[in-house]
């Protein structure tokens, strides 16, 4: 008989394949961990098995290793993870139902937690504020992934100084928000789908202003409510507060109350690649106390505002916008925001920016703002093309107001002019772009190509 290697791997492989076929809870828990069956706990049971539960999880984490839940409904009430808990499901088929209690797993000052292809059941149960289903302080290294939370009563997940991976999960029906993150350590959030919150979709957020790092990446987000109502702290996609050198990137956004993506007090935010649409607020958000914010290569179709780089008068400065393409922008701001907040404007800056590389179409105000009276300071406006915008550019020409240049722009179709001065939100001046317009020594109006 001819016996090579190939064959050897060929029937090696079958056997394994036969073994889970035949058997692949025993196969599974076999290869990985414990079997949670061990333990008097039956998959399917009616019977509240939070007792037997806790105890399987005890012992797998105290023989560092994991414990299996083969398919089933297991229902239960608040489980402690300690350092090392290790849970494993199969992706869809095995699920945690909660009967109540603060969260559903809870761990403390645990590192090196697990959860793996689980689905999370909320069932609606109210959970006290500032809780998750999944409810981690301080612990690193804190890995959730292939997951899905359903019906939570709160949040998703709530995490404090914890670092670590939340990546390939799904989020819906989520009474708060999806994921929140106070004072992170570290970590990375992506390639998660999160429909349907009534608070934001992903909170990244510190006790006080700081270095964060954190990572969103390549998530989906559709559907977010402002349901507490309020003027910004809800109804967002993601959310960075407080929290430095957050990266933003790659994240398919659709259909919010608010804004895509909105730093506040967030330095050297890097908020970048993001596909935007059918938001109703400011789309990609930088305001208030930061220093740094990098807002490129987005692209924006359906926002009261495309982009938004404010609050000099808080320290809010230095910028690049750039890259971007933003249209159909909507005339009005939603209910509960204030009422001298524009609305219909491509891109609002106000100090220390650069905004070039633009495409700007369908702006019912302005394509781009600069300043707001005197909160006005070194902006260059540069190499943009605006389309069908009421005015092309603004700047703000106040007693006060600093310097601004714009220069070889493209602007067309802009009926009440292609460059105006501004006294606040306020056109004062005729086209400064046509000869013999006006002069003001902070603004430079440069070659622009102006079609009317």
């Amino acid at each position: 008989m001819d016996v090579n290697r190939r064959r050897l791997i060929g029937a090696s492989a079958a056997g394994v394949a036969g073994a889970l076929a035949l058997a692949p809870d025993a196969a599974l828990a076999g290869t990985l961990g414990r079997d949670v069956t061990q333990y008097g706990i039956r998959p399917g049971s009616s019977d509240d098995q939070t007792k037997n539960l806790q105890r399987a999880i005890d012992e797998a984490a105290r023989a560092q290793v994991p414990l299996v839940l083969p398919p089933g409904v297991y229902r239960t009430g608040l489980l402690r993870l300690s350092g090392g808990s290790q849970l494993i499901g199969v992706r869809g088929a095995t699920k945690l139902v909660f009967n109540g209690g603060m969260s559903m797993l809870s761990g403390e000052g645990a590192g090196g937690i697990g959860l793996s292809g689980l689905t999370l059941d909320g069932g609606g149960v109210p959970l006290p504020t500032r809780r998750g289903l999944v409810h981690c302080l301080s612990g690193r290294d804190i890995r959730i992934t292939d997951c899905e939370f359903a019906g939570s009563g709160g949040n998703g997940i709530w995490f404090e100084q914890v670092s670590g991976d939340v990546s390939n999960n799904i989020f819906t029906d989520i009474a708060t928000t999806a994921l929140v993150s106070f004072d992170a350590l570290g970590l990375i959030v992506s390639r998660n789908t999160i429909k349907g919150t009534n608070d934001n979709g992903i909170e990244i957020l510190r006790t006080a202003i700081g270095d964060d790092g954190t990572i969103v990446a390549d998530n989906r987000i559709e559907d977010i409510k402002a349901g507490p109502g309020g003027s910004g702290q809800y109804g967002n996609a993601i959310n960075a507060f407080r929290a430095g050198n957050v990266i933003v990137r790659g994240n398919r956004i659709k259909n919010c109350d608010y804004s895509a993506v909105r730093g506040n007090s967030a330095s050297n935010i890097h908020i970048t690649d993001n596909s935007v649409t059918n938001v109703r607020e400011v789309a990609l958000y930088s305001e208030f106390s930061f220093e740094g914010a990098v807002i490129a290569s987005n692209t924006v179709d359906g926002a009261a505002v495309g982009v938004s780089v404010c609050n000099f008068n808080e320290g809010g400065r230095i910028a690049v916008v750039q890259g971007n393409i933003i249209r159909n922008l909507l005339p009005k701001r939603p209910i509960g925001t204030a009422p001298d907040d524009d609305a219909g404007v491509g891109i609002y800056i106000e100090a220390d920016t650069s905004v070039t590389g633009n495409v700007i179409e369908n702006a019912p105000s302005y394509g781009i703002v600069a300043g707001w009276g005197k909160y006005l300071r070194d902006v260059a406006i540069t190499g943009n093309v605006i389309r069908k915008a009421f005015v092309g550019i603004g700047v703000s020409v106040v007693p006060g107001a600093g310097t601004a240049l714009v220069n070889n722009n493209m602007i067309s179709e802009t009926p009440r002019g292609a460059v105006v001065g501004l006294d606040h939100a306020r056109a004062v001046t005729t086209d400064l772009s046509a000869g013999g317009a006006q002069q003001f020594a902070q603004l430079m109006v440069g070659s622009n190509a102006v079609r009317r």
